[in-house]
């Protein structure tokens, strides 16, 4: 591997005058998130509160002591500091001051691994606060990442590079993950950082530049909606907890106590922030996730408990429930029978339509949901179309068997769509023939849209859950779609 420095076709500085004065604005620029950073290290500032309103022009002596001061800011502060500042206070939103900080690191004739760390966490912050909400929830590509950072880094060439072909098989493998511990078993943080490591020069050749870029967001989404995930079934999980008249757990095996209150955990539960204020490694993010988990398991433990105790007290389901979209309807067709021993053995047919029949599929998912509700506390139900076997979320599920409403009409049609594809991608292995495939790939296209649009709209109206969980049924149905286009 060439590990020679590839130049970066940065913002060109001025000479003479224009050359100072040009440094000084960018240090006007970076001068706040410098003192931020200081008052966060409780470190300590040699400027009084008067001299911190930077003037447009400055002595020679003013300029000596910002530049001498900054650059020995810049030595002192670890890139996990960093983070913890920008990800916790509004200066994130500045992209002037994100774009100066990167300028002055990428310009840098002798950089650190530490300098190296702190310009992959920058560009990434960067390409968050500028990209359009709309590529959040798409599988993005390095075209992607070079138009949003073509402010920073100039026009660059988006043709993926031999070498950073780890971090693309990595971004296929998180399409398929559906909790945080599928990310966990993995050791993709350390697998990014030894493409980093052994890049040397080349890692700031713009085109890798957007390569970590891509792969860096892409796997921070992906983590933070399997947490969010993971939040939703805790929080539910509490609810019924609470209901079934649960008022403590034993919390030991995860550090807390043997005695924690449900009121205390569904509030742990809501404040429940990103765990990456502190070293960004596989040991940190691991052992902060690892608890999440284990607050989830417990809870799924608890409710397990509770549905033994009253599993002798539970009647029956219907035999077969009539398929209807009523949430009074619903009801009466969940009712338990009289007289009949529980059972989750329901014959409910599972073929699929010839004609690819969107409403007639709907109603065997809904047939399948009802007549053999999912046991309390899980957090995932399998439903069959055909040959397919699809895995639906608690939200998902909740959407066709107790929630009505624009949203949850939107989770069913996406469900629907799902379904659709992975029974027409078995289908089309068995038989070779294609037509159904295309037809189902046409319907899910335009539910992707459709959810996305709800997904938007879920966010301004500050609905944060709905906005989640449609992102991720969103997201699984673009999922779909791309292992039916390798047929």
């Amino acid at each position: 591997m060439n590990n020679s420095q590839t130049t970066l076709k940065i913002p060109a500085v001025a000479a003479g005058d224009a050359l100072r004065q040009e440094q000084w604005e960018e240090l006007r620029s970076l001068f706040p998130i410098y003192i931020a950073l200081a008052k966060h290290l409780e470190l300590e500032i040699p400027f009084p509160q008067e001299r911190r309103n930077l003037p447009a022009k400055a002595s020679n002596e003013l300029f000596s002591q910002v530049a001498g001061w900054v650059n020995s800011m810049d030595q002192r502060v670890l890139v996990h500091q960093l983070r913890q500042l920008l990800q916790t206070t509004t200066l994130n939103a500045s992209e002037s001051g994100l774009r100066a900080l990167i300028l002055r690191h990428l310009r840098k004739p002798a950089k650190t691994t530490v300098d190296r760390d702190k310009i992959d966490f920058l560009l990434v912050q960067y390409f968050v606060l500028s990209a359009p909400p709309k590529i959040y929830h798409k599988q993005i590509e390095l075209q992607d990442a070079a138009v949003v950072m073509q402010p920073v880094l100039g026009e660059i060439d988006s043709t993926p590079l031999a070498w950073c072909e780890p971090l693309e098989k990595m971004i296929e493998a998180l399409r398929s993950f559906r909790s945080v511990r599928d990310l966990l078993k993995t050791d993709f943080i350390v697998q990014g950082r030894k493409v980093k490591e052994t890049a040397g020069g080349m890692f700031y050749d713009p085109s890798a530049l957007i390569a970590f870029i891509r792969f860096n967001f892409l796997l921070r989404r992906t983590l933070i909606e399997l947490m969010h995930s993971d939040l939703i079934a805790i929080r539910n999980g509490l609810g019924q907890l609470e209901a079934g008249g649960v008022r403590f757990l034993d919390c030991m095996s995860i550090g807390m106590t043997a005695n924690e209150s449900i009121t205390r955990l569904k509030q742990a539960a809501e404040e429940w922030k990103q765990p990456f204020q502190k070293e960004y490694t596989e040991r940190t993010v691991s052992q902060a996730f690892e608890k999440l988990l284990g607050l989830r398991s417990l809870v799924e433990g608890g409710l397990e408990k509770v549905a033994a105790k009253q599993a002798v007290s539970i009647p029956a389901p219907a035999a077969k429930a009539p398929a209807t979209k009523g949430r009074v309807a619903q009801a009466e067709a969940t009712k338990p029978a009289a007289g009949k021993a529980a059972t989750s053995s329901v014959a409910v047919s599972t073929e699929i339509p010839t004609g690819l029949d969107f409403e007639t599929c709907m109603e065997q998912i809904w047939e399948q949901l009802i007549a053999a509700p999912p046991t309390r506390g899980r957090s995932m139900t399998t439903i069959r179309l055909g040959a397919a076997r699809v895995l639906l979320s608690s939200w998902e599920v909740s959407a066709f068997v107790t929630e009505d409403g624009p949203s949850a009409e939107d989770l069913r049609r996406a469900v629907v769509a799902r379904a659709l594809v992975a029974a027409s991608i078995e289908s089309t292995r068995e038989t070779g023939n294609a037509t159904n495939l295309d037809r189902a790939l046409a319907v899910a296209r335009m539910e992707v849209t459709r959810l996305l649009e709800q997904v938007d709209v879920a966010k301004r109206a500050k609905d944060t859950e709905a906005a989640v969980n449609m992102g991720i049924s969103a997201k699984r149905l673009v999922s779909a779609i791309d292992e039916a286009e390798k047929l």
